[in-house]
């Protein structure tokens, strides 16, 4: 008998954060989640498994998210009141959608509660993805993300069924009987084993030069750092073309990398033509003729003009704009906030293979990230400097790696203080540059892979091995019934 079980359940949800990047220390899930579901059995009704939920998931949003505690001290002179409770808001208000399924499993006889859970979970952290402005971040399949080679054949799986089936299949592992989850597990390894395969060659071969300034957040924008700033990243990348003397040379600035207006500057853009010689993606602040400012990633050829400009569409709410329904003026920016743009596009740059462009905050959106267009590769900036040498960043390249597996793309990620990196379209890293490092990563482009399961389908596959599974749960209790009557 457990006797302060609300505690537990707390204790527990920060426990089981240790399984998420970068830790990656999974073996805690044979002691979480048996024992949320324990907790969950040994409740009187469902209201009281829906509160062991409650406090399983804030624990563990709690340690999952400390890291955005950096980007409020940042702003401290503003926002220094959210210093104490901005994370553990956050975190009650994500562990909502663990009570649901964990309300639910009471209901359900014993041996079906481990399917009702799993299913369960997985459709409400598809509900996360799309649900006030959406926040899918942390989902439990990410834990599988490890680097090196036990990683790339743990993810492989989600090519077909995306993060949120490898979130079903984690929880099904913990949660069966030891005999079965073992047997699910050493299938999950056998796939991930036969599907790595080299990568295919390029049609057309590139270098992709991920340009890493290393400039800190504070500072960040006043005027008289500018030229320097600007200068640090010209600099880098006269330095790429000159190390890369043939072939094309596609050089990558982060978000927000260019501290001027790069579509309206025509000494900008004349100073980062001359820097490259080709054509070059830099991440900048663009400004509509109503003053409104969108978070934009500009294509330029080398020559001068801006030939293609990307909008951040997935915006992060409190950050780049503020949202309605929540009360209290809490945003980082002032007014409207950021425009939005309007969704996945493929560039058709010339010399250069299609590519499909994103920017930091939308890498976390499985199944939302491709145009109908197929790209040959993806691109994504960011900007992590708000977050500092934590949690945050590396969770972040996660995300990023497993869309790579999923829509069976290689993946380039210039981050403006780290982590910047290139994976192929199994999810193999291909290289990387750290955290708080200023220099160039070049890295030949791989070719794509053909086009997955679930780049086909999308959220249609994991949402119907969530209901299958909650059904499979029902068809368990149904017979349990019957033998009972």
């Amino acid at each position: 008998m457990i006797r302060h079980p609300a505690l537990a359940a707390f204790g527990i949800g920060l426990l089981s954060a240790a399984a998420l990047p970068p830790v990656h220390a999974i073996p805690v899930l044979a002691l979480c989640y048996p024992l949320l579901l324990r907790l969950i059995s040994g409740r009187a009704g469902w209201r009281g498994a829906a509160l062991m939920g409650f406090w399983f998931g804030t624990g563990h949003h709690i340690a999952g998210l400390y890291w955005i505690t950096e980007a409020i001290l940042i702003e401290a002179g503003r926002f220094w009141w959210l210093v104490p409770i901005g994370v553990p808001m956050l975190a009650a208000v994500l562990a909502l959608f663990i009570v649901l399924p964990c309300a639910l499993t009471r209901l359900a006889p014993a041996p079906a509660r481990p399917f009702v859970l799993a299913g369960g979970w997985v459709l409400a952290d598809m509900a996360r993805q799309f649900v006030l402005s959406g926040f899918p971040w942390n989902p439990p399949g990410s834990v599988w993300t490890i680097p090196g080679v036990a990683g790339d054949v743990m993810i492989q799986p989600a090519a077909w069924i995306s993060v949120h089936g490898l979130t079903l299949l984690t929880l099904l592992v913990f949660l069966l009987p030891p005999r079965r989850g073992v047997v699910l597990l050493a299938a999950w390894v056998g796939f991930g084993l036969l599907r790595l395969e080299p990568n295919p060659a390029p049609a057309n071969p590139v270098t992709i030069a991920l340009i890493q300034g290393n400039i800190a957040q504070d500072g960040k924008w006043e005027r008289a750092k500018a030229f320097r700033h600007f200068e640090q990243y010209l600099a880098l990348t006269r330095t790429a073309r000159m190390q890369t003397p043939e072939g094309v040379l596609v050089p990558v600035w982060p978000e927000t990398a260019s501290p001027f207006l790069v579509d309206t500057d025509p000494d900008a853009r004349k100073a980062i033509a001359e820097a490259s010689g080709g054509p070059i993606l830099v991440g900048a602040l663009r400004i509509d003729a109503a003053r409104r400012p969108y978070n934009s990633l500009m294509a330029l050829d080398g020559s001068g003009p801006v030939t293609a400009s990307y909008d951040k569409w997935h915006l992060v709410p409190f950050g780049e704009y503020q949202p309605g329904w929540f009360p209290l003026p809490i945003a980082f920016v002032s007014g409207e906030g950021f425009g939005r743009g309007q969704g996945p596009q493929t560039w058709h740059l010339a010399g250069v293979p299609p590519v499909g462009p994103l920017i930091c905050y939308e890498a976390i959106f499985p199944g939302q990230i491709v145009a109908a267009d197929r790209p040959d590769w993806l691109v994504t900036v960011t900007n992590d400097a708000w977050f500092g040498d934590s949690a945050g960043p590396r969770q972040h390249l996660a995300a990023a790696r497993l869309r790579a597996v999923e829509e069976g793309l290689p993946l380039m990620r210039a981050a403006n203080t780290g982590i910047s990196a290139g994976f192929d379209g199994y999810g193999r890293e291909l290289g990387r540059l750290g955290m708080n490092q200023t220099g160039i990563l070049a890295l030949a482009l791989p070719g794509k892979l053909p086009p997955t399961a679930f780049s086909r389908l999308g959220l249609a596959i994991p949402l119907l091995l969530a209901l299958a599974s909650a059904g499979i749960g029902l068809w368990i209790a149904r017979r349990h019934r019957l033998i009972h009557t």
